[in-house]
């Protein structure tokens, strides 16, 4: 990169902590995903391809779910609370009720603007960041969370961020190929000065 350009925001470091390397590989996940999915309207945001039932709004709210879900449940035990309580099925807030309420997050999404589905998605990132620096400041990445194994071995707060991290890989795969069908955008990461389209929240 040449000295003019400025260093992407979400760039992970090269010769980092294991804390700083993992971390940073979920926020270049995160903007990557959310680069796919930005500035879409309602019909962009509801496009599918061949067979498929994913939309990149579907995924949008999925992942809001699984960034709240991963940071309260399984983390802490607690809630996923507002604004999941607010909305219905998917939001009354245990472990088992999240569970049941099966691909309600993917579906409901068709019923949501781009605003609130950008929202979202901003909204829940914004708290989990908050809320895994507050976990890793109490422990670091080897501090047990609230959920077990089968077994009720211990879960440790890195298994967390290893599991978004996947999450996330499979879900921005998704991602290029429903972006590129519906206005041809393709590539591997954002652009250096790309920042999120009415994002009220500060991401990068």
């Amino acid at each position: 990169m040449g000295e003019n350009e400025a260093w992407p925001p979400w760039e992970p470091p090269f010769a980092g902590t294991e804390v700083e390397h993992l971390t940073g590989t979920l926020d270049r996940l995160r903007a990557t995903f959310r680069w796919k999915a930005d500035g879409l309207d309602a019909a962009g945001l509801q496009a599918r391809v061949g067979a498929s039932a994913l939309t990149l709004g579907g995924l949008l709210k999925h992942l809001a779910a699984v960034e709240d879900y991963t940071f309260t449940v399984k983390l802490a035990g607690r809630s996923m609370g507002e604004p999941w309580e607010s909305m219905g099925s998917g939001g009354e807030v245990g472990a088992e009720e999240a569970e049941a309420a099966g691909d309600w997050d993917f579906t409901s999404a068709a019923r949501d603007t781009p605003e609130q589905l950008y929202a979202l998605w901003d909204g829940a990132v914004e708290r989990s960041r908050a809320r895994l620096a507050a976990a890793l400041a109490e422990g670091g990445l080897d501090r047990a969370v609230h959920a077990t194994e089968p077994d009720d071995d211990p879960v440790s707060l890195r298994r967390l961020v290893c599991d978004l991290i996947e999450e996330y890989g499979r879900h921005t795969g998704h991602a290029d190929l429903l972006r590129e069908s519906v206005d041809g955008r393709v590539g591997e990461d954002p652009p250096a000065q790309w920042r999120p389209t009415g994002s009220g929240t500060q991401l990068w």
